[in-house]
């Protein structure tokens, strides 16, 4: 092998090096800045449960007047964090927007939440509390409405969102539905997050 050659080679592999080492850095930058961004993504979740999950029976509603309300009425335990910075209250809505043969049914509604609460007890929705203000749902009741679809129906969806605002916490009423919240909510949010949760029976 002569001189030129040998040098050929050689600076071959180390543009060969080079170029992986910057692929390597690349990757390495990119997946830094997914961790970033991850960690200050706005987050709902249920504890013990995976987006999608199927609730038990006891979380559905209770009504001796309809067949379909199976359950207990007991709401589900939620969790969130990374609130957004300038948040002055929180709101949550919980949708199934199959509900009424397509014309939807809002299950729960509550808001006035203080940014520094990070998740609500299982059944805590069940009942009063004093950590937020609750909304009528779509039967005119102020409390969470488990869910009551037709039995034999395909699961369900129930979305629940959550909104983060630049509300004071006591700044709304008790009793809004929902259109009156969101109404209320325009131009005052600042990002919301979402998890649902699907029955059937």
């Amino acid at each position: 092998m002569n001189k030129k050659t040998a040098y050929r080679r050689i600076s071959l592999a180390i543009f060969s090096i080079a170029g992986a080492a910057a692929i390597l850095n690349g990757c390495a930058a990119d997946l830094a800045m997914q961790d970033r961004k991850e960690s200050t993504v706005f987050t709902l979740s249920s504890p013990g449960r995976t987006d999608n999950d199927m609730l038990a029976k006891p979380f559905a509603g209770k009504n001796p007047s309809n067949a379909n309300c199976v359950g207990d009425n007991i709401s589900p335990a939620l969790s969130w964090g990374r609130v957004p910075a300038g948040t002055r209250s929180l709101a949550i809505v919980m949708d199934d927007q199959a509900g009424r043969a397509g014309l939807g049914v809002s299950h729960w509604i509550v808001y006035g939440i203080d940014p520094s609460i990070s998740g609500l007890a299982e059944g805590e929705a069940s009942g009063s509390s004093g950590r937020f203000l609750t909304g009528k749902n779509t039967i005119g009741v102020q409390g969470y409405l488990g869910p009551c679809p037709p039995k034999g129906n395909a699961p369900q969806h129930y979305v629940f969102t959550l909104i983060a605002t630049t509300l004071p916490a006591n700044t709304l009423q008790a009793g809004l539905t929902k259109v009156e919240l969101l109404d209320a909510l325009k131009g005052k949010t600042l990002a919301a997050a979402s998890f649902v949760l699907r029955f059937a029976h």
